[in-house]
């Protein structure tokens, strides 16, 4: 038995049906939903890590395979994968990853997707190097693509880098879509974590017009008073 087969093979086993019911509620796969048609097994996300490991060798055919999947959990252990051997590779590993991450970007389609992986492996890579395939993400009509962008970011939070967040932010606020107002106002917080000024100054120009939501997520960890001052418009 092949590797790819294998690794279904032992997928299918850890299926719960009825977390794949509940899965299929919280990703929203009805009709119109962001999630509309994918499907779901019901496998726990640590089963999928540990699969991601015992088959961390796969090869780039197989995870291409996996990536096309209309099943949700084969695509996600795809990406723990991906991840996995980014953060172990070597430079040239790394930037192999990272080419078939942008080409399969039409398949990192939830934001549990984009959540565990453009921070660990698009973030990291472009870290003093052009953001020109951060700002063509940015600007793409797949709302997914938008969302790898800002997740991106975190990496660059992360060493006190705050300004490709910033702008993006900015360009997000005229976002429509609540995915996005939520990893715009998260970003956002993660930057106040580091600075508090940083973060201040930015609400104070554009709080009046940022999405609820997103000034939610935003301001969740500061005093509050401050807070409330935000949401009642008094700064």
């Amino acid at each position: 038995m092949s590797s790819l087969n294998e690794l279904r093979r032992q997928l299918k086993l850890l299926a719960s049906p009825s977390r794949a019911r509940a899965s299929k509620w919280f990703f929203k796969t009805g009709p119109g939903e962001y999630g509309e048609g994918d499907v779901f097994v019901g496998v726990a996300t640590a089963d999928m890590r540990a699969l991601a490991k015992q088959f961390s060798t796969l090869s780039y055919v197989d995870i291409a395979r996996l990536m096309k999947s209309k099943i949700h959990e084969e695509r996600q252990v795809a990406l723990f994968i991906l991840v996995r051997r980014y953060e172990t590779g070597s430079l040239a590993e790394q930037r192999r990853v990272f080419d078939f991450y942008l080409r399969s970007t039409s398949r990192i389609n939830n934001w549990d997707l984009v959540d565990l992986s453009a921070p660990k492996i698009v973030g990291p890579h472009i870290i003093g190097k052009s953001r020109a395939v951060l700002n063509k993400l940015a600007q793409s009509q797949n709302m997914w693509e938008r969302r790898i962008a800002i997740l991106a970011t975190l990496a660059f939070i992360r060493v006190g880098d705050f300004t490709d967040t910033l702008r993006l932010s900015r360009l997000f606020i005229n976002e429509r879509h609540d995915l996005m107002h939520k990893a715009t106002g998260w970003m956002l917080r993660e930057v106040g974590k580091r600075s508090r000024p940083t973060l201040e100054k930015f609400l104070k120009r554009y709080y009046q017009r940022m999405p609820r939501t997103m000034l939610r997520y935003a301001i969740e960890r500061l005093p509050e008073p401050r807070r409330q001052a935000y949401l009642k418009g008094l700064i």
